[in-house]
């Protein structure tokens, strides 16, 4: 009763600093999470056994996340009284707009603080986005350099409940054809002048009079005639610190100095300039403070989306055994290894091991344990104990004659049910 009562005081307290949290769905570099973590600190439940859990959790989301390629598709299940974060690292490319969302199914109030951050090698992680609230979409957009980012998944204290995430890679700025028109021929580095020097932008191909429109808000910083480019224009989109350039125009529909909104028409396609024998195209550039970028990422026709989840998405929660032997995150698994699967992505399952480590596990090297590895009749009194370690807990003692269904392993140790389901584990030796 001692325990249910504490149990009931502490979500009594987290309830009350729940409630006093009024920023659902403002984004910004206010760090909501931390924000909640000051207001558990101030209630004295950091010093619960499930309150340091839960900062511990916070801060290895942060220290050692699982390495994950974009597009990117994720599902899991929150338990309240087993507190945990989802930490996620990625690189991005320059140029790409990244759109999050995250969904949330629960039976009661479940908030989830999901927080971007930049990080740099052997520097501190750099707070992008904070949001305290699901349901809702957010975008960011690459644009200094190649970068590398944690997400971080945490719900509040006690709080039960699944989410689904999904990360989209896009392109930060529009179609510089109108409709989307015109066939990108010619890529960054293709050779011109016989290997002389590199292309520094792309060719988009389409017919003579074609409208080339603004990729993006912005001021057309000149529009005027060279040499190579013909008829012109440099665009300065708002917000950006790059210039985008527009050349081999047949006219130019916009004067210097002239604001313009995405999608405006400020040219046509044409050949002007050292294009005079070539098909009409529009070469497209981009230049930042070190020169001319590659523009394909900004301006792609494509946005790549995940792949559909696996049926072991529907089965969270719950306990899988590896189908063979499993190198990942720098450790070997053994076959039949028990894993406790908490979440699910397109191609592997967030699964912790025993130890309480986290490893990303392909879905296709995994089964549920429903069925029996093997099957032993006790001859001596022995254990069943709440982990693989010699220092355990007891959940019971089992007596002479029981039977003990095998499920997998563990170092030494097996997982086995009882004929009333119970689980737990014992030593192999024990059983041999």
């Amino acid at each position: 009763m001692k325990g249910w009562s504490t149990l009931l005081l502490l979500m009594v307290v987290v309830s009350f600093v729940s409630c006093s949290t009024a920023t659902l769905g403002r984004l910004g570099k206010k760090n909501l999470h931390d924000q909640y973590g000051r207001k558990l600190e101030q209630a004295g439940l950091k010093e619960t056994a499930l309150g340091q859990q839960w900062f511990s959790a916070a801060a290895a989301a942060l220290q050692s996340p699982q390495t994950i390629t974009l597009p990117y598709r994720q599902t899991g299940y929150f338990a309240g009284d087993k507190p945990r974060a989802v930490g996620l690292r990625f690189t991005a490319p320059r140029g790409a707009k990244l759109h999050f969302r995250v969904e949330s199914k629960a039976l009661s109030t479940f908030t989830l603080y999901t927080d971007l951050w930049e990080t740099e090698p052997g520097g501190e992680p750099n707070l992008v986005v904070s949001m305290d609230t699901t349901g809702n979409d957010f975008t960011h957009e690459v644009e200094d350099a190649d970068e590398t980012y944690i997400l971080r998944l945490q719900p509040e204290l006690l709080s039960s409940g699944e989410y689904t995430l999904s990360i989209s890679v896009g392109p930060s700025l529009a179609f510089p054809v109108a409709g989307h028109k015109g066939n990108i021929a010619s890529v960054w580095g293709d050779d011109r002048d016989a290997g002389a020097r590199r292309h520094e932008g792309i060719d988009i191909f389409a017919p003579r009079g074609t409208p080339v429109v603004a990729a993006a808000d912005g001021v057309t910083a000149r529009v005027g005639d060279n040499n190579l480019g013909g008829k012109v224009i440099f665009l300065r989109p708002k917000g950006k610190n790059v210039s985008l350039y527009y050349a081999h125009l047949d006219s130019q529909l916009v004067t210097s100095g002239q604001r313009v909104s995405a999608g405006d028409t400020i040219g046509l396609v044409g050949n002007t300039g050292n294009a005079r024998t070539t098909p009409p195209h529009l070469h497209f550039g981009i230049y930042a403070a070190g020169g001319a970028i590659d523009p394909f990422v900004w301006v792609s026709k494509e946005v790549k989306r995940a792949g559909s989840l696996p049926l072991q998405a529907n089965k969270l929660n719950t306990y899988y055994r590896t189908t063979k032997d499993i190198s990942t995150d720098s450790i070997t698994i053994e076959r039949n290894t028990v894993l406790l699967a908490t979440d699910a992505s397109t191609l592997n399952l967030m699964a912790q091991l025993p130890t309480g480590k986290i490893a990303a596990v392909p879905v296709n090297s995994t089964q549920t344990i429903d069925n029996q590895l093997d099957r032993y009749i006790l001859r001596d009194s022995l254990p069943l104990l709440e982990a693989p370690l010699t220092t355990a807990p007891t959940k019971r003692k089992l007596l002479p004659g029981s039977p003990v269904r095998v499920h997998g392993y563990y170092n030494d140790f097996v997982f086995v049910r009882t004929d009333d389901n119970e689980e737990g584990w014992m030593p192999r030796s024990a059983l041999r």
